[in-house]
């Protein structure tokens, strides 16, 4: 029976539960496997970048043989456009399979650990009588450990993705977009094209961070409500199947009934956050691309800039507005990430806490 005092941990005190256990797969007997998958990604991801660098320059060079209306010039690029489609497209694929060899690796060894962990000494029949919040373990070994070792891998390397990208494509705005000269006011702004795409992704990034700053507990009591849901039918199935009377039937029908609401009332909640999000997340997929041709535009009238130069502009502009509001496109699966992470943490608090002679870790 859980103590009425209990005071619920912290999500730093979660998430270092958390990790203190599910890092463990970078050392020990799995580690070969977890560094050379590691090491794999990020070479993968060193070489989507180059290939990626490489067709933001055919952009440029084709659209400017496009505006010379240069018909051999055109084939050549057409020519060299097949090998860079074809080295992405691998790549591409490459990635998906060591992505989700790492993730399942991963899952499999922290699942092995958590159920030996719940299984051994009979914790698992102990754990009852322990603080905390540790309700239906099978449902949060099963699925949020496998959610909590998914998602880190997408996370992480999109991140590195991103930070190596945005800084990559930083320098081709800055050198591609100069200087814009303010006529009639004798202003010169240096790198223009590189303060707009930071000022701009500053106020997205607030504007998801403020709408979005309960979507992490709205998740975790999705979570909850689910696994007690399940827990509920698992129950009244083993204990009355076949042998139930109608008053306990009854009481089942109301339990459930509960359950089930709780969760269509949380559901609505979710529904109403992603809502929100989704109006800063789709206004930004629209304006971003238009935000960074109208900002060349003033250039290209000019005769400063060519046709070629302002779709590869553009293009920069996009790659690196969505480098740096990688915190913001993820929003919603971090948030679902560090629900998953601290309902596993939660289980792992309360195991430690069943052995008497004090608590044990995995």
């Amino acid at each position: 029976m859980n103590d009425v005092s209990y005071i619920a941990p912290s999500e730093e005190r979660l998430l270092s539960r958390f990790w203190r256990s599910a890092r463990g797969f970078w050392s020990g007997a799995s580690a070969p496997w977890a560094w050379l998958l590691t090491v794999l990604l990020i070479a993968i991801v060193l070489l989507q970048l180059l290939t990626q660098y490489s067709l933001n320059f055919w952009n440029r060079d084709f659209f400017n043989a496009v505006e010379r209306k240069d018909g051999a010039e055109l084939l050549r690029q057409a020519l060299r456009f097949a090998p860079l489609a074809a080295a992405s497209l691998a790549l591409a694929v490459f990635s998906v399979w060591g992505r989700m060899t790492l993730q399942r690796k991963w899952r499999e060894w922290l699942s092995h650990r958590l159920y030996d962990y719940w299984l051994e000494k009979d914790r698992y029949a102990r754990l009852r009588f322990m603080p905390g919040e540790h309700q239906a373990p099978e449902y949060r070994i099963a699925e949020d450990a496998r959610v909590a070792t998914d998602l880190p891998v997408d996370l992480v390397l999109g991140l590195f993705s991103s930070l190596i990208t945005g800084i990559t494509f930083i320098g081709i705005l800055w050198t591609v977009g100069g200087n814009l000269a303010i006529d009639g006011f004798g202003i010169e702004i240096p790198g223009y094209l590189v303060i707009a795409v930071i000022v701009y992704s500053i106020l997205v990034a607030g504007a998801m961070m403020l709408i979005g700053r309960r979507l992490t507990h709205v998740l975790e009591e999705n979570k909850r409500t689910e696994a007690e849901l399940r827990a509920i039918g698992t129950h009244i199935r083993e204990s009355g199947e076949g042998k139930a009377l109608p008053d306990e039937t009854k009481d089942g029908l109301r339990a459930v009934g509960a359950a089930l609401q709780a969760v269509i009332d949380i559901w609505l909640e979710y529904c109403w956050q992603l809502m929100r999000l989704t109006v800063v997340t789709h206004s930004n997929s629209l304006l971003a691309p238009v935000v960074g041709l109208l900002l060349c535009m003033p250039k290209y009238v000019a005769g400063t800039m060519l046709l070629g130069e302002v779709v590869q502009a553009a293009a920069a502009f996009v790659v690196v507005q969505g480098a740096c509001n990688w915190f913001t496109d993820n929003y919603t699966r971090i948030a679902d990430w560090a629900a998953s992470a601290n309902r596993v943490a939660s289980l792992l608090l309360a195991l430690d806490q069943v052995d008497q002679s004090g608590p044990t870790a995995t």
